[in-house]
């Protein structure tokens, strides 16, 4: 008897090299977004400068718009401080609508924590940061905008 030789099947070896390189292009994907830096907001120059309770009362008119016109945009917000928050490594100053309870929540660069923990309740305050958008809950209803990578506008 002669042996029978199996024969290799190409398209299996095709979806296995296909499969690597998915895998391969979306761990370099995975990477560069983990390990993105961000320039100092300090040093970046605002697109827009408004009063923080104007800035709430534009996002309860239009969300939607206002979602389109300022998220990740750089904003300088001028307001009262109504809070502060510690979080795991940063601190969140909070700006609130007094009416209607919706807020400005502003989360600090890693670097501009010292001088945020100088902030109390009820100072005048003007903050830059990143606009990450808004949201309305529903529930609540009360229109929540965050900012990311804030900075003490001085």
């Amino acid at each position: 008897m002669t042996g029978q030789v199996k024969k290799k099947k190409p398209w299996l070896k095709r979806i296995l090299t296909a499969v690597l390189i998915i895998v391969i292009v979306l761990g370099g994907v995975y990477w560069y977004v983990a390990t993105e830096k961000f320039s100092d907001t300090k040093g970046i120059k605002a697109g827009y400068t408004l009063n923080a309770l104007d800035f709430i009362h534009e996002f309860q008119q239009n969300l939607k718009a206002a979602n389109e016109k300022y998220t990740d945009k750089i904003v300088v917000l001028n307001g009262i401080v109504s809070g502060i928050e510690a979080a795991d490594t940063t601190l969140n100053i909070k700006i609130i609508e007094p009416a209607t309870s919706s807020y400005i929540i502003f989360a600090f660069q890693q670097q501009h924590l010292g001088e945020a923990k100088s902030v109390k309740p009820g100072d005048s305050i003007s903050i830059k940061g990143s606009c990450s958008g808004g949201i309305y809950s529903e529930i609540l209803e009360v229109t929540a905008i965050n900012f990311k990578r804030s900075a003490l506008n001085k």
